[in-house]
């Protein structure tokens, strides 16, 4: 019997719940089913992806990046004089054999960097690394994303330079506010009610900084438009696994003593990669799991969607055309995908699909609306010259 249930529920997982439409379950139901279906993808394409590896090539590139970028970072902090809290915060996010390390590595790489004839090699240097990484970070993501065009080199320099010059920034505050609370709780020791609640807002303090870190990079990495609604819990749960994992990383010493025995001076850098790889696996689930959350309809009707006839298929592009051109003549509003997913009740995936096929063969084409920047679909050729015929031409 329950080898039976065992195996409904799984087949229930991996076949039914996908032809289950929204129109045939209460609201209460398909928010549970939402959420099996998100958590269910996100392994399922965490482990389809190559994440691992892709998690590696990024802790590659950080071990060349990592120095150069905290570098820029305590360079804006000393011109403003928080280079201090910089450290402070450094110290407590790295044990204290790496963080010394760490330090010593970028005060050397700042000298060298403004010294004589090295100035200009090693600013265009440093520049590079920082460009480098930051590009591959995209470029994963855009992976997730299934986003086929990265940014333009003009927008990669703009856009993530501004978020550099914003970290520090945003550091100083984060450790104001701690230090400002930290001295504030001491003043109301009187207030029995009040200061537990205060002491809780300043441990939660570097969790909001991470939780707010991880959601900018679901929103703003990759090239494509993500909504807030289905980046926030990724980013949360993201952050909160990178923030426990920090606090078990910092505080095994013990893992640190046997490498010293092993490696000895050089122990501070298989340690180094191990944290850095498991941080881009948490921060690259995240990623996973907001890219599903967001296209979490485009897996409905998944099988039937890879498995349809052509019969079907040249059924289903005739529709898809004779909306976009009905639309056209009319003078309405150009279709989008999910538009015409919804109103005739085809799967988004399949929609999609046909609409790139539609475009290769140069019987539609793709604009941008101007007020929310959705993708909208007109014909590609004159309407009164289209015919069915045309089209299953061109399909074959």
């Amino acid at each position: 019997m329950s080898y039976t249930r065992i195996k409904n529920w799984l087949q229930f997982l991996t076949d039914g719940i996908w032809r289950i439409t929204e129109d045939e379950i209460s609201p209460v139901r398909r928010q549970i089913y939402s959420c099996i279906k998100i958590v269910y993808l996100s392994v399922n394409q965490f482990l389809n992806d190559r994440i691992q590896i892709r998690a590696s090539a990024l802790t590659y590139s950080t071990l060349l990046s990592i120095i150069p970028i905290l570098a820029i970072l305590f360079a804006i902090a000393r011109g403003f004089g928080f280079d201090a809290l910089m450290e402070i915060q450094l110290r407590k996010g790295v044990a204290s054999q790496q963080s010394e390390l760490i330090i010593s590595w970028i005060n050397s790489y700042l000298e060298h960097a403004q010294s004589g004839i090295f100035i200009g090699i090693g600013l265009i240097m440093l520049l590079w690394t920082v460009l480098i990484l930051t590009d591959n970070i995209e470029r994963s993501f855009n992976a997730i994303w299934q986003v086929k065009h990265p940014r333009s080199v003009f927008r990669k320099i703009t856009d993530y330079f501004s978020m550099i010059l914003l970290l520090p920034l945003l550091i100083v505050i984060s450790s104001g506010l701690t230090i400002f609370m930290t001295t504030y709780i001491k003043n109301m020791d009187n207030f029995l009610v009040l200061a537990p609640i205060l002491k809780f807002l300043v441990r939660l303090t570097p969790y909001a900084l991470t939780w707010g870190m991880f959601i900018g990079l679901y929103i703003f990495i990759p090239n494509t438009k993500v909504k807030l609604k289905h980046a926030w819990f990724p980013g949360i749960l993201a952050g909160t696994a990178f923030q426990a994992f920090q606090f078990f990383y910092v505080n095994s010493q013990i893992w640190v003593s046997n490498y010293n025995a092993i490696y000895g001076s050089f122990a501070a850098i298989p340690m180094f990669l191990l944290w850095t790889q498991i941080s881009w696996t948490i921060c690259l689930f995240g990623a996973e799991m907001s890219y599903v959350s967001q296209n979490l309809g485009s897996f409905d009707f998944g099988k039937e969607s890879a498995n349809i006839s052509r019969r079907y298929h040249d059924f289903f592009c005739t529709i898809i055309l004779s909306a976009i051109c009905k639309s056209f003549a009319e003078e309405k509003t150009p279709y989008s995908a999910e538009e015409i997913s919804k109103q005739y009740k085809i799967p988004i995936r399949l929609t999609k699909r046909i609409l790139y096929e539609l475009q290769d063969i140069h019987l539609i084409f793709e604009t941008i609306e101007e007020k929310k920047g959705d993708v909208r679909y007109l014909p590609g050729i004159d309407i009164n010259k289209l015919t069915v015929g045309t089209l299953l031409e061109k399909l074959d």
